[in-house]
């Protein structure tokens, strides 16, 4: 049988270079790109200044508090280190909290849309691409199709072509992805414009995945655009990306601000009307003061191709894993690497219709968290690198401190019990030093100024969702989808107190890991669950023993203190000591199911979805609902399928100058003494069968064994 087909599973190649960049040396300007920007909103200096400068007044101000508050009769080390430890905290509250302020008063003023450009359809081609690590085939090809649905509508079938980007690594995983990719292509008659590639190896992971298109396509797209594996975006919102980007030459990249939407479990549906409520004032104030200096989060962005290919080829940094070797995080790399080549790079909150889904638990958190903690980590050894812009470096230092905070957080804790607890079981030294001293050397606390300082910094966390709710109270069409009046204060106090529970659970997490990747320990790259966040109660347990033991150890040194330290460390105490129940309780859909039918946690978005996510959802259940195929049986068992699978086998290994294929060599070997497909295939381990199907030959013996045992 003539197994060939005629469709091409791939355009023809357009390559362009992409070089990798130099930590140590700057590049040379191009084309007479400076670091003033046409793009670049006014008085960035002023703006900037009124947010850093306000923070630092703040910090100095409650530096200056919490010194009276430890030091009424003289400093000792032990609260000199506890207030060095509350004014980095603090410092990070209050730039977030004035960085809030600016994001409301430029929500109020209907800023955030100013790249936006007049016009009708793209004048240039996009290319969308979908990297996809062992994810759910079907969950991708609904939001893809939904998306060209959208676009096709909108007359803009021709601007867009579709790239889905395989590294997946599970064999039935990938073949179920080609079989999605060639239905897909079937529905939607994309033959000439939604294209599939699978890696054989997953070199630098997402960034490599996403550098070899550039290499081998990029030339024929003057800018392209990454999607998550749950993330879709409107056909409009597209476009009015790609007409904003042809106005602005001197742009680099454009972020959207994504809405987190699709949870079911409690824990996602709090994440989801946290970063609905609250998310839009904070990416509001960074894009205020960040301007054409912006950031990527690495999905949900356009990005110009050239741009891309010129700077943000990322190098290998020096040293052993878990800081060395390729760069995890590559998306705040990335965009300092396009700035610093004189690109701008800006966010454009305002402009709606993009969107991305939460990890369903907390334990799905903290996975995805470990990952990203180590790349974050990473990027201490890109600050000093040569001819970043100061705010990027901002940038980094931001990441870094996101999870760097969680150990401080846990040391000033700890601290204020060693001071408590010296204060109540060691005597003072009236005479210190043969009674040469004046004054006793032992802590005092000041307590009415240290709840002052304790209110004062837990409105500073608490104005920017109070400024969110504020956003969408005024908009009648928000505040309806987020539950009307009651439902919208009903579930920020919800949301409030689950939240500040579950924080003390997510600092000790963080700080686990933060100190495993300082000893050394790499986090590796896990596929990420996103639907269902049901966790075996043993496995909570596991995971989340530890924080109940020091729940309970605090909780009992507070009491062994005083009655009124114990109050105070009282939410601490039970967040970790209700660690367990609180991991299983948010992981269930139940919980979250009954919420949302009385009104809370809602947002307008799942009230009256958006075509595209209606969309979505619906080709996903129909997709989902349909009979599955066992993918190494359909392949031989499909001749149209297993033609399709060769035309898009990854390029055959080059004798002399690849590597040997140890897994190809061994599945080769038992192959060939095999009289069974049936029975050879479970004998191979998963790196052995993706060999074999990525193989020729191999594939060939395979096939071969297959038609055999069927002619018995």
């Amino acid at each position: 049988m003539d197994e060939r087909v005629s469709f091409r599973p791939l355009p023809a190649e357009a390559p362009l270079a992409m070089p990798t960049q130099s930590l140590r040396q700057a590049p040379q300007p191009h084309d007479g790109r400076t670091r003033r920007f046409a793009s670049s909103p006014p008085a960035m200096g002023l703006r900037r200044l009124l947010v850093i400068g306000s923070a630092i007044v703040l910090t100095g101000f409650g530096a200056r508090e919490m010194y009276r508050v430890l030091a009424v009769n003289g400093a000792t080390p032990l609260a000199i280190f506890m207030l060095a430890l509350f004014v980095a905290l603090f410092a990070w509250i209050a730039l977030s909290f004035t960085s809030a302020i600016a994001g409301f008063v430029s929500m109020i003023g209907g800023g955030g849309k100013r790249l936006l450009a007049p016009g009708g359809l793209p004048a240039s081609r996009t290319a969308l691409l979908m990297p996809t690590y062992n994810e759910s085939p079907l969950r991708i090809m609904a939001g893809l199709e939904a998306i060209d649905e959208e676009i096709r509508l909108l007359n803009a079938g021709a601007a867009f072509d579709i790239f889905i980007l395989s590294d997946t690594t599970h064999p039935e995983t990938w073949l179920a992805e080609e079989k999605a990719f060639l239905g897909l292509r079937e529905r939607t008659g994309g033959a000439n414009r939604i294209f599939y590639r699978h890696r054989a190896k997953n070199t630098a992971r997402k960034a490599g995945n996403i550098a070899e298109w550039v290499g081998r396509f990029g030339g024929a797209y003057p800018q392209f655009l990454i999607l998550d594996a749950d993330s879709v975006m409107r056909g409009d919102t597209l476009i009015a990306l790609v007409r904003a980007m042809e106005a602005h030459p001197d742009v680099g990249l454009i972020q959207t601000l994504p809405i987190i939407t699709g949870g079911s479990t409690l824990f996602a549906r709090m994440q989801q009307f946290a970063g609905r409520v609250y998310g839009p004032v904070i990416a509001h104030g960074i894009a205020w003061w960040h301007g054409a200096e912006g950031n990527y989060w690495g999905h949900n962005a356009l990005i110009r191709t050239r741009a891309f290919a010129e700077q943000a080829g990322l190098p290998e940094l020096p040293g052993r894993k878990p800081f060395g070797g390729h760069i995890m995080s590559h998306d705040f790399i990335e965009a300092a690497l396009m700035r610093r080549g004189g690109w701008a790079i800006h966010m454009m909150p305002a402009l709606e219709g993009s969107y991305e889904e939460s990890p369903p638990s907390l334990m799905d958190l903290a996975i995805r968290d470990r990952r990203w903690c180590q790349g974050n980590l990473q990027h201490i050894g890109v600050l000093p690198a040569r001819g970043l812009s100061w705010v990027s470096r901002l940038h980094l230092l931001t990441g870094i401190g996101s999870y760097i905070t969680a150990p401080l957080w846990l040391l000033f804790l700890l601290s204020g019990v060693l001071i408590a607890l010296q204060a109540r079981f060691i005597p003072p030294a009236y005479f210190p030093d043969a009674g040469k001293a004046l004054f006793p050397q032992w802590p005092v606390i000041d307590p009415i100024r240290a709840m002052w300082v304790f209110i004062g910094t837990m409105g500073l966390l608490m104005v920017p969702k109070a400024l969110g709710v504020i956003t969408v109270m005024v908009r009648r069409d928000l505040r309806r989808g987020c539950g009307g009046f009651f439902g919208l204060i009903g579930s920020l106090l919800l949301e409030t107190l689950i939240a500040g529970l579950l924080a003390p659970v997510v600092m000790l997490t963080q700080s686990t890991d933060v100190a495993a990747i300082l000893l050394g320990r790499d986090s590796g790259w896990n596929a990420q669950r996103r639907d269902d966040g049901r966790v075996p109660l043993r496995d909570i347990v596991r995971l989340y023993r530890r924080h109940t033991i020091l729940g309970v150890l605090l909780g009992a040194g507070a009491f062994a203190v005083s009655l009124y330290l114990a109050l105070w460390m009282l939410p601490v105490v039970l967040g970790l000591t209700l660690a367990v129940p609180l991991a299983y309780w948010t992981g269930l859909r139940r919980p979250g199911a009954g919420l949302r039918r009385i009104g809370l946690l809602r947002i307008p978005e799942e009230v009256h979805p958006p075509e595209v996510l209606r969309r979505t959802a619906a080709l996903y259940r129909q997709a989902d609902a349909a009979p599955a195929t066992e993918g190494v049986l359909a392949l031989l068992h499909d001749p149209a399928f297993l033609a399709a699978h060769r035309q898009m086998l990854p390029p055959a290994r080059r004798p002399g100058i690849d590597p040997l294929n140890v897994p190809l060599l061994i599945g080769s070997a038992k192959l060939a003494e095999s009289n069974s497909a049936a029975a050879v295939w479970p004998s191979l381990n998963p790196a052995e069968q993706q060999a074999v199907l990525s193989d020729g030959t191999a594939l060939d013996r395979l096939v071969a064994l297959g038609q055999s045992a069927r002619q018995k």
